[in-house]
């Protein structure tokens, strides 16, 4: 019997995790979720530094900052949509809402299918990142579908950051 080569290795540890990974981020799209202050100042925080370094990256070569932009302009309205689309819950137990999920999961999916497309990708060439990995950073693909994200998940947190903050000056005004 044939050895298994390494990145085939890699492939069978990985797979198992990433697997477990999208299902949990898509049941969590699914239904209702608790609101957490802590989760939407994470994705305030993380998702326009990695903009900005993204950004900063292809500064040089304006056709990629212009597939940048576009995806985070689309990933906007797409969650200028999906806020409209959202139901908002005042519980005793606290806040929930539920996203619209088929947006969730198409977004999810879109993410998950570049990462599987890279993986394959890189098992082509038996293993071998390079020269790929500064081409797969650059490419005009990986930056729409990551702009179309990052702007989904700011907009996002901030209608839901507003939609806190207005309960909470709501709750304090009948008090």
């Amino acid at each position: 019997m044939e050895a298994l080569n390494p990145s085939t290795i890699t492939l069978l540890v990985l797979a198992p995790l990433v697997i477990w990974r999208i299902y949990s981020r898509i049941r969590r799209m699914v239904g209702s979720q608790r609101l957490s202050r802590v989760r939407l100042w994470i994705t305030l925080i993380i998702f326009p530094t990695l903009v900005l370094l993204l950004g900063y990256a292809a500064h040089e070569n304006a056709k990629l900052l212009s597939w940048l932009a576009g995806g985070l302009a689309f990933g906007s309205f797409l969650a200028v949509y999906g806020l409209r689309q959202t139901r908002f819950e005042q519980t005793p137990q606290g806040l929930f809402y539920t996203p619209h999920a088929h947006l969730g999961i198409a977004l999810s999916l879109l993410l998950v299918g570049r990462i599987v497309y890279r993986l394959v990708e890189v098992y082509a060439r038996n293993g071998s990142a390079s020269p790929g990995t500064a081409e797969f950073a650059r490419s005009p693909l990986t930056l729409v579908i990551f702009g179309l994200l990052a702007g989904y998940y700011i907009i996002y947190a901030v209608g839901l950051v507003r939609w806190r903050n207005r309960v909470l000056r709501e709750e304090s005004a009948r008090a």
